[in-house]
């Protein structure tokens, strides 16, 4: 069932178009990776996706069932947010606020669904500890714990705006892993990244933009095109074994 759609999508910004031609579906329980070089327009078609930027044309549609409280979302991260003076709990508590309403406190239900979260994730003995405080792995486990708070029921679609940005190859697959493991109970990632190499490793269909649509299809598929063989050299510096590629480039 097709859980996004994307219908000729354009969008533009002070009339200038920095992205067109988006036409393409995600259906549910797919993995999409979303690729391209700085200034391709993936994090303007994540905005629209989320419903914070209209199309200038075409339309993005969600499936029978699905609205924003099924949807988690974690951004990128900036240097202010890395230095964020709260607990590891206040952080994945303010997940809880869009189903607060009018009630001004947490409740014990909020705080059994970040400890159970919390433990899923494997961060339950840093529940205590200043965001501040833990390796930028452990923020990005903290930030996707907030995000799945949002919904953890009712969570139909999980996008990630570049999430392994800054992080040692180590803790980047450790990450993947975790993502890979939400996808298989049935949550419809959508995930922004520039490695490449990696995302075709996990990811079940790829998006490349270059400030328009230039492939979407299978990741196996991706990686026969001659644009996919390119972006994998870049992200691995011509040492991936994907397809000989390191082989072929001599």
């Amino acid at each position: 069932m097709s859980i996004l759609t994307c219908a000729e999508v354009a969008f533009s910004y002070n009339g200038s178009v920095v992205v067109k031609g988006l036409d393409f579906n995600v259906e549910e329980g797919d993995y999409l990776c979303i690729v391209g070089e700085n200034g391709s327009g993936k994090s303007t078609l994540v905005k629209g996706m989320l419903g914070l930027k209209s199309p200038s044309c075409g339309s993005i549609s969600y499936g029978a069932g699905i609205a924003p409280h099924n949807i988690g979302y974690l951004p990128q991260q900036n240097e202010l947010q890395r230095t964020f003076p709260a607990s590891v709990e206040e952080v994945v508590l303010s997940g809880r606020l869009a189903n607060k309403g009018f009630r001004p406190f947490y409740s014990a239900h909020d705080r059994q669904i970040v400890d159970e979260t919390l433990q899923r994730l494997g961060i339950s003995d840093f529940k205590s500890y200043g965001f501040g405080q833990l390796s930028g792995g452990q923020q990005q486990r903290v930030l996707l714990a907030r995000a799945l708070c949002t919904a953890p029921d009712t969570m139909r679609m999980l996008i990630l705006d570049e999430p392994m940005s800054g992080l040692d190859p180590l803790i980047k697959q450790e990450l993947y892993t975790l993502i890979k493991s939400i996808n298989q109970q049935g949550v419809t990632i959508i995930v922004v990244t520039h490695d490449v190499q990696t995302a075709v490793t996990y990811a079940s269909h790829i998006l490349h933009l270059e400030q328009r649509q230039i492939f979407y299809g299978s990741a196996h598929d991706f990686q026969h095109t001659e644009a996919g063989r390119e972006l994998i050299r870049d992200s691995c510096g011509g040492h991936c074994l994907v397809c000989g590629l390191g082989a072929q480039r001599g």
